[in-house]
């Protein structure tokens, strides 16, 4: 059974940053840093004068990839680990194949069980990655990027790596249930798009 308290964080956390993302365009500077701070002045967990810690790298265009897609049929449920006590449930919706500085790169997406309830958001794709810069430049744990099934077009899907994001656990360490990226999306490449380390400390 669901718990009710653990969907609820899901779908805040999770919807929120769809609601603002899904429907942007991303072929110049200004429609990213439009969606970028659209993103911070709707935040629901960075509030007030802690938005100014918010960050973002430059926008760069060799970061929007266009990508094969491949369909993973059948991909049973899985417990994907999370940053505290209640694990997700997802499944491999696919993968993308890509290259970046002219290495070959790969990332599983992920279908989220929980969110296929909310008819919404059940067409919802998740990818969670870590790369090069993680621990340094971007939040240690990793980023997301989200989008929706009706992107992927005759086998190819278009990231946007400037539309990465950190998940709320990167601004409160101990209150939420962030989903881990497998280690399947280590990505040894850097990925200098997207939001950096959220940079105001712990308290």
């Amino acid at each position: 059974m669901i718990s009710r308290i653990s969907f609820f964080i899901l779908c805040s956390f999770v919807c929120s940053f769809i609601n603002i993302s899904f429907g942007q365009t991303a072929n110049n500077n200004d429609s990213i840093e439009s969606f970028q701070k659209k993103y911070v002045q709707e935040h629901e967990v960075v509030k007030g004068s802690d938005k100014s810690y918010m960050r973002f790298f430059p926008v760069d265009e060799k970061f929007r990839v266009t990508c094969r897609f491949e369909r993973k049929l059948n991909s049973p449920w899985f417990a994907m680990e999370t940053s505290g006590p209640l694990k997700k449930n997802y499944r491999v919706y696919g993968t993308v194949y890509f290259s970046l500085n002219d290495t070959a790169v790969a990332l599983n997406i992920y279908q989220s069980q929980e969110l296929m309830l909310v008819a919404q958001y059940k067409e919802h794709l998740f990818i969670p990655f870590t790369d090069a810069t993680s621990g340094e430049e971007t939040y240690i744990s990793g980023r997301y990027y989200d989008f929706n099934i009706s992107d992927i077009s005759n086998d190819q899907l278009i990231i946007d790596f400037n539309k990465s994001y950190n998940p709320y656990c990167a601004y409160v360490s101990d209150k939420y249930n962030c989903p881990i990226p497998p280690k399947e999306n280590f990505l040894a490449v850097a990925i200098r798009a997207g939001e950096k380390a959220f940079a105001k400390p712990y308290e």
